[in-house]
């Protein structure tokens, strides 16, 4: 496969909501298609968006009505998949030729999912990964997802996985992944520390893969118009953090801060069996004889209905 741009499209939900936020990605078209781009990926929860600084009325062992209504709202903002939002953005992927992975809010009945979509130019929405495990308060917002949805997806640019924000912290779950032979690792996330670069660099280096991570950018909390308990005046709520890494750790692009913005890196997966030569975490510096994983990729519902005949 020759050499392939790929890119991290950082931007910010909307506070206007979903709507606004789907026509200010739908703007970036002309860019993306200018790039030559053949994989783009956007933040963590960018369509739906992170109520970063909500506590949803909760306290420990009850919950306040306002928190039940302001749960109410957010469900709102929320996609369906598949849905008229999902149809816009496999749209803009046929349109761009680009390949996108995006992280959406996704409602399922009265429950909510963190979740990233996988759109392909010519066949549209063809995967998606639901968070395994939400991070800290999170869980009172959003489902579990489970093992049924751990894709790797053939893109233009290379076999893509997807691990979202501190899911990337997950030991196994990268195991699963390099085992499924994902060749670029998207992470949308909301994380914007600089410890966040240094997981990104680690998971290249340890998987000898190419890592694509997109953040949010929000400005701060006064300027979105909300109020964040002891959160100074002039700080971003989200600064962002988007960088593209090699599979040697190196950083190809980034890390980019404050602005939207879209972080261009040219690739070759011809590069990593070179780059396997002396690390294949899954191969030959495997211990099989001494560890081994087990995955299970079974869909895990609350309620199943068995029929006779």
């Amino acid at each position: 496969m020759p050499r392939t741009t790929v890119a991290a499209l950082q931007i910010g939900a909307s506070p206007a909501g979903t709507a606004q936020t789907l026509a200010d990605i739908l703007a970036w078209e002309d860019r993306i298609r200018a790039s030559g781009a053949r994989l783009v990926v956007l933040p963590e929860a960018v369509l739906g968006g992170y109520p970063k600084g909500e506590i949803f009325g909760t306290r420990l062992g009850y919950r306040l009505p306002e928190g039940r209504a302001a749960f109410a709202a957010y469900r709102e903002q929320a996609i369906d998949v598949p849905g008229p939002e999902v149809q816009a953005l496999a749209d803009l992927s046929a349109r761009t030729g680009a390949s996108l992975v995006v992280g959406v809010i996704e409602r399922d009945g009265a429950t909510l999912y963190c979740t990233a979509l996988f759109l392909d130019p010519q066949q549209g929405l063809v995967a998606k990964h639901r968070k395994l495990m939400p991070t800290g308060t999170e869980r009172l917002i959003w489902g579990l997802g489970d093992g049924s949805t751990l894709p790797v997806v053939e893109t233009p640019a290379g076999r893509a996985g997807a691990a979202i924000c501190w899911e990337n912290h997950m030991p196994l779950l990268r195991t699963a992944m390099y085992a499924k032979g994902v060749e670029i690792w998207c992470a949308p996330t909301v994380d914007e520390r600089d410890i966040w670069a240094c997981s990104m660099r680690h998971i290249a280096h340890e998987g000898r893969c190419f890592v694509i991570s997109a953040c949010q950018v929000q400005p701060s909390p006064a300027a979105l118009g909300l109020s964040v308990p002891d959160w100074p005046d002039e700080r971003p709520l989200i600064r962002g953090n988007s960088l593209i890494v090699g599979p040697l750790g190196d950083v190809l692009a980034g890390p980019l801060h404050g602005e939207a913005g879209l972080l261009c890196a040219d690739i070759d997966v011809a590069e990593l069996p070179g780059a396997r030569y002396d690390l294949d975490v899954v191969g030959h510096y495997a211990r099989p004889d001494v560890f081994q994983l087990s995955v299970d990729e079974r869909p895990r519902r609350g309620v199943s209905f068995t029929r006779e005949g």
